[in-house]
C-alpha cells in the first residue's frame, strides 16, 4: 500500500518521549486514519486504537474508561500509545482529555495520545478551548499529483480532472458515478456533518450556495457584491466572507485576497475563488470531465485551477501567503508572498495566451521573481512537483 511522507512524521512523533498531545487533523478523505495505521506498523511500543463512533449514552464516560485502561497499561510496562479516532463526535471532548492528560503529566504516567478527526473545524474548536499548549498538529492534506501518480497511476489530465482523493481513483473510469462519489461521500458530509454542526452558520442553504457559486467560478475573481446578487438565500457580505473562510478550514473552497501595499484596502478587495482539490471544482460542473478536457477554454480554467489548489497545499503552514494582482483588465493569476519576497505566477494553457498582466506586474514590482507555468514556460509536470517555497 502507498505511503503518504506524512507517515514519517507521524512514526517519528510517536516514537519522541512524551511531551505534547498528537492531533491529526485535514480534510474528509484523505487518508489520516491510513497515515496513522502506517505509522504504528513501525512503532514497536504497546498501542491502543479506538473508534469513537456508535457510542450511545454517555460517551465521556467511555472516553475515560478507555484512557484509564491505557493509563494502567502505561503503568504497568513503562510506557504506551493511546489512538481516539473521531474524537470530535464526542460532545465535551477537550475537557475531559485536558483533564486526564493533565493528571498523566503531574503524576509522570508515560501515556502518549494520538487524537484524528474528520472534521478539522470541530476538532479546532475543541483544541482552541481547552487544550492550549498541549498539543501539536500533523496535517494530513490533499494528495500530490506524485502521490496520485505513485499509487493509482494518474496521467496530468487525470490529476488535473479528477484531483487527488484517493477513495475516488478507481471509479475515474466512469465519469457519472465517479462524479457521484465525491458528491455524496466528500462535498455533502464535510458541509453537513463538519461545516453545519457548528453555531455560526446560521443560513445552511446560503452555505451550501456558496460553495456550488465557488465551484462555478473557481479561478475568477467575484466581489461579494456579486456573489450576493447570484445566491438565492439573501445574505450580506460579511456573511459570504465568513462561509468563504469555513470552507476553506473544511479543505473545500477559499477566496484569495488581492496583493494590496496597503493592508487596510485588502480587507475590501474582491477574492479569486479557488478550490482546495480540482476534484470539487469537476465534481461540480454541469458538463462531463471528457467535455471540459475537448473544450480548450474550460481546459485552460481547469488547469489553472489545478495550479491553484497545489500552491494552496504548499503554502500550509509554510508562512507563505497565496494571493492574486490584477489592475484594470491585466491580471497575475497567482503571488506568493513571504515577508517582503514576492514571486508572480502566470498560468497558460496555450502559446496564444497574452501575458501582458505579468509585464505590468513587474513594472509595478521589480524586485519580485516571476514564473510562467504551461505554454512555452515551466513544464505542468515540473510546476506540479515544485512548492511554494521553492518558488519565492
Amino acid at each position: 500500500m502507498y505511503k503518504l511522507k506524512v507517515v514519517e512524521e507521524i512514526l517519528r512523533r510517536f516514537l519522541e518521549p512524551r511531551k505534547r498531545i498528537q492531533v491529526i487533523a485535514g480534510p474528509r478523505q484523505v487518508g489520516k486514519t491510513t497515515s496513522v495505521e502506517q505509522a504504528v506498523a513501525g512503532y514497536h511500543g504497546g498501542y491502543t486504537y479506538k473508534l469513537a463512533e456508535g457510542l450511545g449514552f454517555a460517551p465521556l464516560d467511555w472516553l475515560s474508561a478507555e484512557w484509564n485502561a491505557a493509563r494502567a497499561r502505561a503503568k504497568t510496562d513503562g510506557g504506551h500509545l493511546l489512538i481516539i479516532d473521531e474524537i470530535q463526535k464526542i460532545k465535551g471532548w477537550s475537557e475531559v482529555v485536558k483533564r486526564m492528560w493533565d493528571e498523566d503529566s503531574f503524576h509522570h504516567v508515560e501515556l502518549k495520545v494520538c487524537l484524528l478527526g474528520s472534521s478539522r473545524l470541530l476538532l479546532q474548536k475543541g483544541l482552541e478551548e481547552s487544550l492550549a499548549g498541549r498539543f501539536e498538529m500533523i496535517d494530513v492534506w490533499h494528495w500530490s499529483f506524485a502521490d496520485m501518480h505513485a499509487a493509482f497511476g494518474y496521467s496530468l489530465d487525470d490529476y488535473i480532472l479528477f484531483g487527488g482523493y484517493p477513495g475516488a481513483a478507481d471509479l475515474r473510469g466512469d465519469e457519472v458515478r465517479w462524479k457521484q462519489y465525491v458528491r455524496d461521500a466528500i462535498i455533502e458530509p464535510s458541509i453537513t456533518l463538519d461545516i453545519l454542526n457548528l453555531d455560526t452558520v446560521a443560513k445552511p442553504e446560503l452555505l451550501r450556495q456558496t460553495f456550488a457559486l465557488g465551484c462555478t467560478y473557481a479561478g475568477k475573481i467575484l466581489s461579494y457584491q456579486k456573489m450576493v446578487g447570484q445566491l438565492q438565500d439573501a445574505g450580506n457580505t460579511t456573511t459570504i466572507a465568513h462561509y468563504l473562510r469555513l470552507l476553506g478550514e473544511a479543505g473545500l473552497l477559499t477566496g484569495l485576497e488581492k496583493l494590496y501595499d496597503e493592508p487596510v484596502r485588502v480587507r475590501a478587495s474582491s477574492p479569486k475563488l479557488a478550490v482546495c482539490n480540482n476534484a470539487l471544482r469537476t465534481a461540480m460542473q454541469t458538463c462531463s470531465p471528457s467535455a471540459i478536457r475537448a473544450d480548450p477554454e474550460r481546459w485552460g480554467h481547469a488547469v489553472e485551477s489545478a495550479i491553484g489548489a497545489q500552491l494552496l497545499s504548499s503554502v500550509r503552514r509554510k508562512n507563505i501567503d497565496l494571493l492574486y494582482w490584477n489592475v484594470g483588465c491585466k491580471e497575475v493569476d497567482y503571488v506568493l508572498r513571504r515577508d517582503d519576497a514576492i514571486a508572480a505566477i502566470e498560468v497558460k494553457s496555450s502559446d496564444a495566451d497574452s501575458v501582458s498582466g505579468m509585464h505590468e506586474f513587474l513594472r509595478k514590482y521589480p524586485r519580485s521573481k516571476s514564473y510562467l507555468i504551461g505554454g512555452q514556460g515551466m513544464p505542468l509536470e515540473t510546476a506540479f512537483a515544485t512548492s511554494a517555497a521553492d518558488l519565492i
